[in-house]
């Protein structure tokens, strides 16, 4: 899952939504980072667990091309913040424009937030990179952006067109899979070990 995903499972679970987020910033033992961020942090790990485990991502993988493979995953948690986006109606009670804006102040009030997630925030906020998921522009910009930040680029060529190519496939791996991952969320969430809470 990418940034929209674990933005969601993190407000229908009833944790926090910079926690969650944060989770792909913050590496290493969960206790080494502030209480705030730890039951998020677990959540986010688990979530990612489940995905990368579940037969369904898996067969979406096999679906790229083969000089794709390493990119494939991220491609994959793009497509399905893509799919969260263009239909957030069916999975969210508020529009996804409120919700991005109630996610940015979040993000612009947390004072504990992991240094390279802190650097990045403000331009997620002020360029609306969660509400700009949902369009076909919108996700090319975010495997452009996720090229330019990679030692070895050339792994993302040809990205946008794969995934635009694969449209249907990640529609539907998206909807069978996400029901379950919202599930799983809300019994994470009641679930989590005592020394992150």
């Amino acid at each position: 899952m990418n940034f929209l995903a674990h933005l969601h499972l993190a407000d229908i679970s009833q944790t926090s939504l910079a926690a969650n987020l944060a989770g792909d910033f913050a590496k290493g033992p969960i206790d080494q980072f502030t209480k705030p961020l730890q039951q998020g942090l677990w959540l986010h790990r688990q979530i990612d667990k489940i995905t990368d485990e579940h037969e369904i991502f898996k067969d979406m993988l096999a679906k790229f091309p083969r000089h794709l493979s390493r990119a494939a995953p991220l491609l994959i948690d793009l497509g399905f913040d893509h799919r969260l986006a263009r239909d957030w109606e069916e999975y969210h009670h508020e529009t996804l424009d409120i919700f991005c804006q109630r996610a940015y102040e979040v993000l612009r009030t947390c004072d504990h937030l992991p240094p390279k997630l802190a650097a990045i925030a403000p331009r997620m906020c002020d360029e609306d990179w969660l509400g700009a998921y949902g369009s076909r522009s919108g996700i090319n910009a975010a495997i452009a952006g996720v090229r330019r930040r990679l030692s070895r680029p050339e792994i993302f060529d040809g990205a946008e067109a794969a995934v635009e190519q694969l449209d249907m496939e990640l529609e539907i791996a998206f909807r069978t899979l996400y029901p379950q991952l919202m599930a799983y969320s809300r019994r994470l969430a009641r679930t989590t070990p005592e020394q992150y809470l």
